[in-house]
């Protein structure tokens, strides 16, 4: 992994059928921190992988062009803070602390989960769950081994972080 650092990599798993994109900031044994790259030359957001089941990590000709031209628009592809992603509860307080709202998925990708973490334990992990209207739907409970992706500070979680009212924020 440390040969990939602060550059594009695409990580494909075994068991799921949706590839990664985007610039490697940093990775433990259990998580891998990328600078988003869902499509073309846009970064967008971050999002945060369970390092488990990975099949291949790529990085081509197609990967060293599509950075190149992100690099040449000047987008900041480092993050201002330290993201701790030694644990999931480490992860999970800092972004309730610094953004407040993150999206969940398990290994099926059919589904994500956006809301702001009620509490963790090893049991069972609790989310004020965000409809996608801007309003908070109640709880939602998550077995957190099952966790395999947490995205965060994406234009779609901000687009609807505006929507919330403040006394809910």
């Amino acid at each position: 992994m440390e040969q990939y650092l602060r550059q594009l990599i695409e990580i494909e798993f075994q068991d799921k059928k949706q590839i990664y994109s985007g610039f490697l900031i940093d990775y433990s044994d259990d998580w891998i921190l990328l600078r988003n790259n869902p499509v073309d030359f846009i970064l967008d957001g971050f999002v945060i992988l369970r390092n488990k089941n990975i099949e291949a990590i790529h990085r081509d000709e197609e990967h060293i062009f599509t950075e190149k031209v992100i690099r040449l628009k000047g987008i900041n592809i480092n993050t201002e803070d330290i993201i701790p992603i030694q644990d999931l509860n480490s992860i999970l307080n800092f972004l309730d602390r610094k953004y407040t709202i993150f999206q969940l998925a398990k290994k099926s990708s059919k589904a994500v989960y956006l809301g702001k973490l009620i509490s963790l334990t090893e049991e069972e992990l609790l989310i004020d769950f965000l409809e996608t209207r801007g309003k908070f739907g109640g709880e939602l409970g998550f077995n957190p081994e099952k966790i395999r992706v947490i995205e965060f500070d994406t234009d779609y979680i901000n687009s609807l972080k505006l929507l919330i009212p403040e006394d809910q924020k």
